[in-house]
């Protein structure tokens, strides 16, 4: 009796490794690119591996897309794979990338025939550039102008706490600039940090790369606190007659009501939390429009700039302008003008920021530079002796 039970315990062992055996090889064969992005200059070159492996019963001919050949030269351009006599693949083949022109694009690899194994990832993402120094140059633009806009936050609160007053600060301003960092910031924060939402974006951008980086999350957050730390300051100090004006609130008002219907959408699970977030992000862009109006505004009824930060101004002229140079720089580098010309939006609000800060220097340097003088700051923080300009601070409004 022993004997036929050990028996059979060892044709359940058998079975079992078999089973798991055969479980592994019939899932079937994927292809993969490796790597999944390259950066290459113009006239050079560049190895990559088609990796095959899984179960493969059959041959098998792995072509790469001619729809690119005008900007690379793919050798060899397609691969026969034949099956091993175990029916199981562990395959890498070498393929040379030659760059020919500039540009950005997906060089995607297909199987015939079609459907017998997985080719979802069988795709690289190019960028053949003019110039190596310029990607650098690109670079380091990018750390300046980060940089810079970081700064920018801390020269107002700077000359606040100096003054003890926040007179000559436009309220309106605030408000915008608060709710627009903040929505900012939630969606950089949830596209870094939440797998759910990260991996929404991937399956409507198969083949993209996540838009928001380290850089975006460290800028938000910390413009978020600044801004809100700006705030703050608005109910320490001096501030007048001043408060956000009914325009200003009108504004807020119906930003938080495309919020709240956008969040019904998303219980009702009629939208996703990627629409959400989408939805987030152009009212953020909206804001940019318009969150300058009402200091501009403010300055020119008040004839004055004192108490509005004119380092600021500087700093986000800086950063303005040294963003739209490396956005012009990267489309020569790879020939990408339809970045900027195609979808004008993030070269437009850069511009049209920089725009404002030329408004604003021309006010503070120009047309009231009488008035930014050390007697000055004194006199504008005491109601008591410009009483009509406070009146006129309370006023400020975006028409």
């Amino acid at each position: 009796m022993s004997h036929h039970i050990g028996k059979s315990i060892v044709i359940l062992v058998i079975a079992s490794i078999l089973s798991l055996v055969n479980g592994q090889t019939t899932i079937g064969a994927t292809v993969v690119l490796d790597p999944q992005d390259a950066t290459i200059l113009v006239e050079e070159t560049k190895v990559i591996e088609v990796k095959f492996r899984g179960r493969l019963t059959q041959s098998i001919l792995f072509n790469f897309s001619a729809e690119h050949e005008e900007f690379v030269k793919v050798t060899p351009s397609s691969v026969t794979v034949e099956p091993p006599s175990d029916g199981f693949i562990d395959r890498a083949v070498q393929v040379t990338v030659a760059a020919i022109s500039p540009g950005q694009f997906d060089l995607v690899g297909r199987v015939l025939p079609a459907g017998l194994i997985d080719d979802a990832k069988a795709f690289i993402r190019i960028t053949i550039a003019n110039s190596g120094t310029l990607i650098y140059v690109a670079i380091v633009i990018g750390w300046i102008y980060f940089v810079a806009w970081t700064v920018s936050f801390w020269p107002q609160m700077i000359i606040n706490f100096r003054r003890k007053s926040v007179v000559g600060l436009s309220f309106d301003f605030l408000a915008l600039n608060l709710l627009g960092h903040t929505l900012y910031c939630i969606f950089n924060c949830s596209m870094y940090w939440n797998d759910h939402i990260e991996q929404e974006y991937f399956n409507r951008n198969p083949r993209g790369l996540n838009p928001v980086i380290a850089n975006d999350v460290a800028f938000s957050l910390h413009a978020s606190l600044a801004t809100l730390l700006t705030v703050v300051q608005c109910f320490i100090y001096e501030r007048g007659e001043q408060r956000v004006s009914y325009t200003a609130q009108g504004i807020l008002g119906i930003f938080a009501t495309v919020i709240v219907v956008a969040g019904i959408l998303v219980g009702t699970s009629t939208w996703h939390w990627l629409d959400f977030l989408y939805t987030l992000s152009y009212i953020k862009l909206a804001i940019t429009l318009i969150k300058y109006v009402p200091q501009a505004v403010l300055n020119f009824r008040r004839k004055s700039t004192v108490g509005w930060s004119i380092e600021n101004i500087l700093l986000d002229f800086t950063g303005g302008t040294l963003s739209m140079l490396q956005m012009l720089l990267n489309a020569y580098n790879y020939d990408d003008w339809a970045s900027i010309f195609g979808d004008p939006t993030k070269f437009g609000l850069g511009l049209f920021s920089v725009l404002f800060d030329i408004v604003f220097i021309v006010q503070h340097y120009v047309l009231y530079k009488n008035r930014s003088d050390p007697k000055t700051l004194e006199e504008e923080s005491s109601n008591s002796t410009y009483p009509a300009e406070s009146a006129a601070g309370s006023k400020a409004s975006i028409p």
